[in-house]
């Protein structure tokens, strides 16, 4: 994948995929770290003198403007942590006279890219058209790879195309875990889309030392749903099938095996904890693998999981924190990813 370090972007119009995909709650954002993380990347092409153009989605829409899906809340966010007026977000039928206005360092907001079907549709007209605000493309987010989208894989036919710092962090530091872990390799997957980690238990299964599941999952493996090889190096929770977080037991099993972990990956937490009586067992895993910092490299991903360990301050005791969410199950179940491709990636 070509990177953007040495380009010269001085006064270039730059399309910037980014995800802004928030949650939201009454047109609050809930959880901001998916653009706290976009912002030194931001900053960089301001100083590199580019005229930024984000592009971004939010919620799904299904291809119609829906008001609740807008990206105002997240252009107020972006003035705060950039310190500076943003122009937009603006619908595409209306932005070419804005760009054509723009000057060097300013950044400009698209509205959500889901409310043209033809962005869903990964139409190439729509891609064309798209291609045609900017000179240069760069894919900063990940967590779309795994969509064969118009603004995703259809746009690099169209322009230059790079892929952006986040980006390549992600597929660095994902690659690390599937081929080169430090041993021992320690798995949690926990969660409520149970289907999506089906493939990655299975991956992970044949080389990871121990996979540590969440009752749901767990339930999947017991039911046949999941299809394990190595059953043996699993670990499931000791209580009732149907608990709704892991028991203090299977608590210090867990902790046992973080314990000797050389290398942790994490996605999705261990009970149902939007209620907070059934927060206790994922509370304490995170709180454990804190402690371990120094002693092990610890990756986590997932919506879920972020927002829960953000709000108690914990994010930070992670090594790495991917912002994938489906993207990276699929990356590390081995499947191919068209955004990817669409970069020139080739697995290495």
């Amino acid at each position: 994948m070509k990177k953007i370090n040495r380009l010269n972007l001085k006064s270039k119009k730059i399309l910037l995929r980014v995800d802004f995909n928030v949650p939201l709650e009454g047109g609050k954002i809930l959880d901001d770290y998916r653009i706290k993380v976009e912002i030194p990347v931001i900053k960089k092409l301001i100083k590199k003198k580019a005229k930024i153009i984000l592009i971004s989605h939010l919620g799904r829409p299904k291809g119609e403007f829906k008001e609740e899906f807008s990206l105002r809340p997240v252009k107020k966010v972006l003035e705060k942590y950039l310190r500076k007026k943003i122009i937009g977000p603006i619908e595409l039928e209306k932005v070419k006279e804005e760009i054509n206005k723009m000057k060097e360092g300013e950044v400009l907001l698209l509205e959500n890219i889901r409310f043209y079907k033809g962005e869903i549709e990964g139409d190439e007209n729509f891609a064309k058209n798209l291609a045609s605000l900017g000179e240069v493309f760069i894919n900063d987010a990940f967590s779309v790879c795994h969509r064969n989208q118009a603004s995703v894989t259809k746009i690099t036919k169209y322009l230059p195309s790079f892929a952006g710092p986040n980006l390549v962090s992600e597929v660095k530091t994902l690659s690390k875990i599937l081929k080169k872990p430090k041993r021992p390799l320690v798995v949690i997957i926990g969660g409520k889309k149970v289907e999506d980690k089906a493939k990655v238990v299975e991956n992970f299964t044949k080389y990871a030392d121990w996979v540590l599941v969440g009752n749901l999952v767990a339930n999947e493996i017991k039911e046949g749903r999941i299809k394990v090889k190595n059953i043996e190096k699993v670990i499931f929770p000791l209580e009732d099938k149907d608990a709704l977080d892991i028991d203090p037991k299977t608590i210090e099993i867990f902790k046992e095996k973080i314990k000797n972990a050389k290398t942790l990956f994490w996605a999705g937490p261990l009970g149902k904890i939007e209620d907070e009586k059934y927060q206790k067992g994922t509370l304490e895993i995170a709180k454990e693998i804190g402690r371990l910092k120094r002693k092990l490299f610890s990756v986590v991903g997932g919506g879920d999981t972020i927002e829960f360990l953000n709000k108690f301050s914990l994010l930070k005791k992670f090594d790495f924190v991917s912002t994938g969410g489906g993207a990276m199950l699929e990356f590390l179940a081995g499947k191919r990813m068209p955004g990817l491709e669409a970069l020139k990636y080739d697995g290495n």
